[in-house]
């Protein structure tokens, strides 16, 4: 869904992905922000929440590039590995960003509880193997370490 929202003297491009899915990703300006309506819903007060509100379409789901797949062995002092099978929710890095130890890289979403994947030392990210939405596997390489 592609809409024109005017603040003021300003006018944004905004377009939504898909109602249905969590986060709801949306493109402001070309800007991607996740959005998380419960949590929106929760800290609202009762009298908002009472209030009817209009069910929107749906958009079509945002095309997203896959991930890289590891090529040949990973070597794993480079390698963040999940820690149990889950969905993706958040990536908080990007490559080629310098991270230090215990810094967020990951949120996994598993049993309807997020787990905060952390940095195991201080590094540059060289590769990230996920994208928000996947569901990964027990010991899979979420993220790999240049040096």
């Amino acid at each position: 869904m592609k809409l024109q929202v005017k603040i003021e003297n300003q006018t944004f491009e905004v377009e939504i992905g898909d109602l249905n899915s969590r986060p709801i990703l949306a493109l402001v300006d070309g800007e991607s922000f996740e959005i998380w309506p419960e949590a929106a819903v929760q800290a609202a007060p009762a009298a908002a929440a009472a209030t009817p509100k209009p069910v929107p379409t749906q958009a079509p789901a945002p095309v997203r590039a896959p991930a890289p797949t590891p090529v040949g062995p990973i070597n794993s002092s480079k390698a963040v590995t999940s820690p149990l099978p889950g969905t993706v929710i958040a990536i908080m890095v990007h490559l080629g960003d310098q991270v230090k130890y215990g810094q967020d890289l990951i949120t996994l979403e598993a049993m309807k509880m997020q787990n905060a994947i952390r940095a195991t030392r201080d590094g540059k990210i060289s590769n990230i193997y996920v994208n928000v939405g996947d569901q990964v596997r027990h010991g899979q390489v979420l993220v790999e370490y240049a040096d």
